[in-house]
């Protein structure tokens, strides 16, 4: 008997490689994927103007980091979709990325359709065209739940994300979706998934997630780095019980060397 329903992910047209530059902008949930490709030495930027959480957040923190850094040249990009709602500054009437704690009567909250949300997708998928005309970019919406809307008002600003990253994978053929959402609200949907506030997923989930999205998405030579990798990794990270020792000097000698040679087999590892 089957007691969860499992989540189909396509097979995408492409494939992640080893040690490629990456962009990861969205969400807290684009951070806890992001760390996790920097952890496997994936030369990946995440989220490097903070949090965003809308498409139009999105949309300046692609215009912006290409703009600040022209020798940033990403392969793959991932764009993890929080919320439809935006906050615009009364006074001059800007949509923030960022309210810097000041006061909630200083802004207006609004919501962006459907239609607005694809628009500003596609400006930023542009721009990165526009840099690499090889780049793929995947969507995700986040599963992270906004309490604060409501839980109901929660699922339409879902709703919409969803519909929008629909449109825009019909729109670009450079752009691909990932279930991210899908698979915590249908494979993990026990609340044992979930950190304490119930709203966040747990390490476990990102976890599961993380597995799915590395079997759909990297490349045999990745697949075959990150093996040769994380035994080196957990090496580097030991804390010896005396540093000083002969014992474990002669051990940090032959990690050093495996470095070496994992550096030698892959250009583009650094450690």
């Amino acid at each position: 008997m089957e007691f969860r329903t499992k989540v189909d992910i396509p097979r995408p047209t492409f494939s992640i490689g080893p040690n490629i530059e990456m962009l990861f902008v969205g969400s807290c949930f684009a951070d806890s994927l992001g760390k996790r490709f920097q952890e496997d030495k994936f030369r990946a930027k995440v989220n490097p103007y903070g949090v965003m959480y809308n498409p139009v957040s999105i949309m300046h923190t692609v215009e912006r980091i290409m703009t600040d850094d022209t020798e940033f040249m990403p392969e793959t990009a991932i764009f993890t979709l929080g919320t439809n709602h935006i906050y615009r500054l009364k006074e001059t009437g800007e949509i923030v990325d960022n309210c810097r704690k000041r006061p909630q009567k200083l802004f207006n909250e609004e919501e962006l359709t459907i239609d607005e949300c694809v628009k500003c997708l596609l400006k930023a998928v542009e721009i990165l065209q526009n840099r690499n005309s090889n780049i793929r970019i995947i969507i995700t919406v986040s599963p992270i739940r906004y309490a604060k809307y409501g839980f109901h008002g929660s699922r339409l600003s879902k709703a919409t994300l969803l519909l929008a990253a629909d449109m825009l994978v019909k729109e670009n053929p450079a752009c691909t979706y990932f279930p991210a959402y899908e698979i915590m609200n249908d494979e993990l949907r026990d609340y044992r998934f979930y950190r304490e506030d119930m709203l966040h997923p747990s390490d476990q989930a990102v976890e599961y997630i993380w597995q799915l999205f590395s079997e759909a998405y990297f490349s045999d030579a990745a697949r075959c780095f990150i093996n040769e990798w994380r035994p080196i990794k957990d090496a580097i990270g030991h804390k010896p019980f005396n540093a000083e020792s002969e014992e474990y000097k002669a051990f940090w000698d032959k990690t050093m060397r495996k470095v070496a040679d994992l550096s030698e087999k892959y250009p583009n590892f650094a450690l």
